[in-house]
């Protein structure tokens, strides 16, 4: 399991920062709808929004690198 975490943080270290805010963009709009989704009791998979908030938060993290790293 922890290997695939891994993964996800060395495929995302590939991308460009365009790229990252791109992902970023398109996951808070997954977010939002899968919070809808739970609201109306129309949620196939609920540990969805588990995964989507972890992809988010490693966006952020790897953006605040970059951005501690650049100054």
């Amino acid at each position: 399991m922890a290997n695939t975490s891994s993964n996800k943080v060395g495929d995302l270290r590939a991308k460009s920062d365009d790229q990252l805010t791109g992902d970023l963009a398109e996951l808070k709009r997954e977010a939002f709808n899968l919070r809808f989704q739970a609201a109306t009791s129309q949620l196939e998979r609920p540990a969805r929004i588990k995964e989507v908030r972890r992809d988010i938060a490693r966006i952020k993290t790897l953006q605040g690198e970059r951005a501690r790293v650049a100054k």
